[in-house]
C-alpha cells in the first residue's frame, strides 16, 4: 500500500504541501472531516488554498479522481513542478533534484524514469513469492497471537500486533537475517515516529539508512531468495541499480507497505468493534473476510492527506483553467464516499459487493504491494476474530488516540481484552 513519504530535511518541508487541518481532523473517528465533505458536496472539483497560501484544486469525485491519476499532464514530481520549488535557491533546487536520497524514490517520479523502477519491482512480486509470503504471514500472525494469549487476556493491539506483523513481513520480503530482525523492528519503529525533535528524527533516518546499506552490501555478496537480492542480480536491470537506488527502494517499500498495513489492522479492528452487527456477520461467516477487507479499505481510506499532482501544462479541470504548475489534490477519503459510485457510502457494510475503490490509488502509481497487503489483512482479521473470543475495547471509544495529524490515518493505541479460554 503506498503513500507519500516523510522528509526529515527542513528544506523539503516547504514542498510537502500539507492540507489545511480542517480538511484532515475528524471529530468522529469514522466520519470524514465536515469541511472536506462540504467541499465534495459543492462539486467533484473545487478550488481552495493550501496553508502556505498557494491555490490548489481538490478532486473529490470518484470518476474525476481516476481521470486525474491517469492524466500524463499531471506529474507526481514535486521536486520539479511544486509551485514553491522555483522559489528555492538554485543550489538547493539542484541538491533536491540530485540528492542521493531521491535516487530510486520512484513515488515522486514520472515515466520513463518511474517505468524503469516499476518494471523491475513488478517482476519481483511473482506468484511463487506471494505464495511463500502467504505461508509466512500465516505463521507470523499465529506467533503474535500465541504471544498475546500467553501473557493473559488483554493487550494494546497496536504495538503488540498491528505493527509487528507487517514489520516481520517486510523482513521476509527484503531478506533481513533472523539475527538482525530485532534491530530492524526497533529502527523501523523509531523511523516511523513523527512526534520527535528534528535532530532525533534525522538521526533515526540516518540509522535506518545505515541498516539498509549493510543489507544491500550483504545481498550483493550473499544473495538469497528475497526482493533486494532479486533487484541486485536482475538480468534486466540495465544499468544495474546503485546502492543509493536500492536503499531508497527498500525504505520506500518499508514505509509504504508497513505504515499503511499496520494502520489498517489497528483502525480496521477498532471500527469493527464499534459496529457489533458487522463484527457478528464476520464471526458467523468467516469466508466474508475478503469482501470485508475491501469494504474496510474503502470506508477507512487511511491515506487521508490525499494524493498530490502538479500540472505540467495548462489544463482544464472541473470547468476551471489550471495554469502549469498548479497543485491538484485527489482526496481518496472523499472519492471513496462518492454517492455517484456507491449506495449509502457513509455506511460500513462488510457484505457489500466488491467495487473498484481507490484505497490503493490508480494508474501507473497504483500500489505495487496491494495483493500482499490484502493477504496480511485477511489473515490478520480472520485470526484475531477466531482466536480472541469476545474481543472488546478496555477504554471508552472516545479515549482511543487518533492519528489526525499524521500522513496516514489510524490509531496510536488500541487497548483491548478478550475472554480467557
Amino acid at each position: 500500500m503506498t503513500t507519500e513519504t516523510t522528509e526529515s530535511a527542513p528544506a523539503n518541508e516547504s514542498l510537502r504541501a500539507p492540507l489545511r487541518q480542517e480538511l484532515l481532523r475528524r471529530d468522529d473517528p469514522f466520519t470524514p472531516p465536515a469541511a472536506l465533505m462540504a467541499m465534495a458536496e459543492q462539486s467533484p472539483v473545487t478550488r481552495s488554498i493550501l496553508p502556505g497560501g498557494d491555490p490548489f484544486w481538490l478532486v473529490s469525485g470518484y470518476e474525476q479522481a481516476r481521470a486525474v491519476l491517469v492524466d500524463p499532464r499531471l506529474s507526481a514530481n514535486r521536486f520539479q513542478y511544486h509551485p514553491r520549488f522555483k522559489e528555492l535557491p538554485q543550489e538547493l533546487r539542484e541538491q533536491l533534484q540530485d540528492d542521493k536520497s531521491r535516487a530510486g524514490s520512484f513515488i515522486n517520479m514520472d515515466p520513463p524514469d518511474h517505468t524503469r523502477y516499476r518494471r523491475l519491482l513488478t517482476g519481483q512480486f511473482t506468484l511463487r513469492r506471494m505464495r511463500q509470503l502467504t505461508t509466512r504471514i500465516e505463521q507470523i500472525v499465529t506467533d503474535r497471537l500465541d504471544a498475546l494469549l500467553a501473557r493473559g487476556n488483554s493487550a494494546d493491539l497496536v504495538p503488540e500486533f498491528a505493527i509487528p506483523v507487517p514489520t516481520l513481513v517486510m523482513c521476509e520480503l527484503l531478506g533481513v537475517r533472523y539475527e538482525e530482525r530485532e534491530e530492524f523492528q526497533r529502527s523501523t519503529a523509531a523511523l516511523l515516529r513523527m512526534d520527535l525533535p528534528v535532530k532525533e528524527a534525522v538521526a533515526n533516518v540516518e540509522a535506518q539508512r545505515a541498516f539498509m546499506q549493510r543489507l544491500v552490501a550483504d545481498k550483493r555478496g550473499n544473495p538469497t531468495d528475497d526482493m533486494i537480492s532479486g533487484l541486485i542480480h536482475h538480468a534486466g536491470a540495465d544499468p544495474a541499480l546503485t546502492d543509493d537506488e536500492l536503499i531508497n527502494i527498500a525504505n520506500l517499500l518499508l514505509i509504504a507497505g508497513h505504515e499503511t498495513t499496520a494502520n489498517m489492522l489497528g483502525l480496521g479492528t477498532f471500527v469493527l468493534l464499534q459496529h457489533p452487527e458487522q463484527l457478528a456477520a464476520l464471526r458467523e461467516e468467516p469466508a466474508r473476510v475478503g469482501d470485508a477487507v475491501e469494504e474496510l479499505l474503502r470506508y477507512l481510506s487511511i491515506v487521508h492527506t490525499g494524493i498530490f499532482r502538479f500540472a505540467t501544462e495548462d489544463i482544464e479541470l472541473g470547468g476551471d483553467h489550471l495554469p502549469a504548475g498548479s497543485t491538484v489534490v485527489v482526496s481518496i477519503v472523499a472519492a471513496n464516499r462518492d454517492k455517484q459510485q456507491w449506495q449509502n457510502p457513509g455506511s460500513l457494510d462488510v457484505t457489500r459487493v466488491r467495487g473498484p475503490h481507490l484505497a490503493f490509488g490508480h494508474g501507473v502509481h497504483q500500489c505495487l504491494g496491494q495483493q500482499l497487503a490484502r493477504v496480511e489483512m485477511t489473515v490478520g482479521y480472520t485470526e484475531l476474530l477466531r482466536r480472541l473470543p469476545n474481543l472488546r475495547l478496555t477504554v471508552p471509544a472516545e479515549e482511543i488516540p487518533l492519528r489526525n495529524d499524521m500522513l496516514t490515518y489510524g490509531v496510536h493505541a488500541l487497548p483491548v481484552a478478550w475472554d480467557a479460554p
